[in-house]
């Protein structure tokens, strides 16, 4: 109990964990966080929070935070002040500009940092160095969802809240497990079984999600389109369709029958009984409102932008878009990967999915940026598995805000070595991650306990960040660094002195969101773009009478299924998907400074079919070695009717993990590396318990 003389206080916040967005109470007494307490008022989490939201604020006061910069000499890093570490930066990155051109440098933001922060990065990036070579963690995560939902809908973003769930008929989950990524949208799922709102999840694996199903559909990893595909057949073929919503709503219908046609019966491709595929296309073409919802399962693969169009093709064959229970819905996986999109960190748009290659666009950020008439380029920049790609070649100096790219991007041997060669690297963080080991500067930057701000829900609810602590040591604010390197250059429109003033910059050139104001965020219920004008409600369910796209309509697309670019073979016998498990975040970076996450899941593990363990000789909790063609990973033997025979599961979260084995072929559409599935090989080590 808190002594008579202290200041105890609550300081309302947003989750910093996934993307559904929970409110919380951070606990403060005497200037330090003691704890969490729930936030009844918000509408998103009622009170409710995971383990890993209880937890958020266990990492803020580590002793092993960074608090001052620090540059590498002679092979070592060493501290620096403010002013050698900006000077530094400012001077190696104009150098390496003026040398080599736009194209040489690379700016990568995270999703897990606030939207202020990410549009400053951005900004810095356009404005001082003339580049679109600047991206986001969605990209390994979400990228498809942005590039598929555009395409069917005219909107990247989810099309309904999650509390919509509650007016469906039927929920379809596809590639989501969403009771352990994202447990508060989970419970609204629950809350619809309790309601009886059926609910059928389709997912390789018997996942947590899966097991409160009334229906669970396994089906062969990775074959979506195939199976997406003989669901609209048997619609199609059984009349089930929306014929009055196709014909006044969208386009490109007599394609997706011409493709579909061919995939009235695949069970040899996804393997699912041809009956099965006919129940569940009746059951959800009948559905009066139903809502699909998708995760990582649906886009991590070289056919994610294919296979997120293939869920709008399912939803506007059956009408089911533009009201209160429908809708596709992206999970997003981190708190802020709507908004990192949103605010323009990404190579070929400006905030609020402005197309650098619109003339009239570049002209107008130009003019609110204070900028020389022409001077924004219009090509497509470079995508962050891109830059990495190009590191020591094409790309000379990046900047990493927020970032862990040798745990988080596929291939982690790979992005070591992509990461040696550059000229110049920073990173900047709250704790030293296993990347900054790659860095010349690393900067001191400031978590969400300590720091004003915004995160964008996956629902596109924009969330309030409140202060509530100090940053440690010298750290300052991300976006405050940011303007900082932007003053050292000379630059004009970085002099923000609170996180308001970097969110009013980038309304005031951002149509829809122009009416999210501070102070209308301030109610629990916050507000959902697009929001045109100050007077504008929000908007909580898209397509509403018309899509988003130029002509209003909705686009079906026929799309053909593709074999992953790698599958099992005589060498590498077995497919792996990875996951997340509910008590870690990503690389552990804050979750692993929590003991009793720490404590719950403390290393890596992988999941094995009984018949594969009992073949191989492996024994529940055995240390095994997994290997691909470009790594291996030690991981203990989890033994389980969970997965398929000759189908392994891995989460994520662990260095030397799962990203020693995943493989950067790319989606060439939305350049998404292919996280969810590659081939493998399974040993047993010698004298390993």
């Amino acid at each position: 109990m808190a002594s008579s003389t202290s200041t105890l206080k609550y300081v309302p916040t947003t989750c910093p964990y996934c993307g559904v967005g929970c409110g919380l109470n951070l606990v403060v007494n005497d200037g330090k966080l003691v704890g969490v307490e729930p936030y009844k008022r918000s509408p998103i989490n009622e009170g409710k929070l995971c383990p890993k939201g209880m937890t958020c604020w266990e990492h803020v006061h580590s002793p092993d935070r960074l608090t001052r910069p620090k540059i590498k000499k002679n092979g070592k890093f060493v501290d620096a002040t403010w002013d050698e570490a900006i000077d530094l930066i400012a001077k190696k990155f104009s150098e390496i500009s003026k040398k080599n051109g736009p194209k040489a440098l690379g700016f990568q933001t995270s999703c897990r940092t606030v939207n202020e922060d990410c549009y400053a990065l951005q900004k810095l990036a356009r404005v001082g160095f003339q580049t679109n070579n600047v991206d986001n963690c969605a990209r390994i995560c979400h990228g498809p969802s942005v590039a598929g939902l555009s395409l069917s809908f005219g909107s990247g973003a989810a099309t309904n809240p999650f509390e919509d769930v509650l007016n469906s008929d039927l929920i379809v989950m596809w590639g989501s497990n969403a009771v352990e990524a994202h447990p508060l949208a989970g419970r609204r799922v629950m809350q619809a079984k309790k309601k009886g709102i059926p609910i059928v999840v389709v997912d390789p694996r018997y996942s947590t999600t899966a097991r409160l199903a009334d229906k669970w559909i396994r089906f062969n990893p990775s074959t979506h389109i195939a199976l997406a595909n003989s669901m609209m057949y048997w619609i199609i073929k059984e009349g089930l369709q929306n014929t009055a919503f196709i014909n006044e709503r969208t386009k490109g219908f007599d394609d997706l029958k011409k493709t579909v046609e061919k995939y009235a019966d695949c069970e040899e491709i996804h393997g699912v009984p041809l009956e099965t595929v006919k129940s569940f296309a009746r059951q959800y073409a009948r559905a009066k409102n139903a809502v699909i919802i998708y995760c990582l399962g649906i886009t991590e693969l070289t056919t994610g932008t294919d296979n997120v169009r293939s869920m709008g093709n399912l939803a506007l064959l059956t009408g089911n878009v533009g009201r209160p229970g429908v809708g596709v819905n992206p999970l997003r996986g981190q708190n802020n990967v709507q908004g990192a999109c949103d605010m323009g960190a990404y190579p070929n748009v400006y905030s609020g999915y402005q197309a650098c290659s619109v003339a009239d666009n570049r002209a107008k950020m130009e003019k609110a940026w204070g900028m020389k008439e022409g001077s924004l380029p219009d090509w497509y920049g470079s995508t962050l598995t891109e830059q990495v790609n190009d590191a020591g070649s094409v790309v000379k100096a990046m900047y990493f805000l927020g970032l862990n790219p040798v745990v988080s991007y596929p291939d982690s041997n790979h992005v070591k070595k992509q990461l040696e060669k550059l000229d110049f690297c920073v990173f900047q963080d709250i704790f030293w991650t296993e990347s900054c080991e790659y860095a010349d500067v690393v900067l001191p930057g400031t978590c969400f306990a300590e720091k004003d701000g915004t995160f964008t829900s996956g629902e596109r609810r924009v969330n309030r960040v409140r202060k509530a602590v100090d940053g440690p040591g010298e750290s300052k604010y991300d976006w405050e660094i940011i303007g900082m390197v932007a003053k050292k250059m000379g630059l004009k429109g970085f002099e923000w002195k609170t996180a308001k003033d970097v969110w009013d910059d980038m309304r005031a050139c951002t149509p829809n969101m122009f009416g999210v104001t501070y102070e209308k965020m301030e109610k629990p219920e916050s507000i959902h773009w697009p929001c045109p004008t100050v007077e504008h409600p929000g908007t909580p369910i898209l397509h509403i009478g018309k899509f988003s796209a130029a002509d209003g309509k909705g686009t079906m697309f026929g799309l053909e299924y593709r074999q992953p670019a790698e599958v099992a073979d005589a060498e590498y016998p077995y497919t792996l998907m990875t996951g997340r498990v509910i008590f870690h975040y990503h690389t552990r970076t804050q979750t692993d400074r929590a003991a009793q996450l720490h404590y719950e899941v403390p290393e890596n593990y992988v999941q094995i079919n009984t018949i594969d363990a009992k073949k191989l000789g492996i024994k529940e909790n055995e240390k095994i070695k997994v290997t691909s063609r470009r790594g291996e990973s030690l991981a203990l033997a989890r033994i389980s009717e969970d997965v398929a025979p000759k189908v392994l599961y891995m989460a994520m979260h662990f260095a030397g993990g799962a990203n020693n084995l995943t493989n950067t072929a790319l989606d060439p559409l939305s350049k998404m590396p292919e996280l969810k599935h590659c081939a493998v090989r399974v040993e047993k080590i010698a004298g390993a318990k």
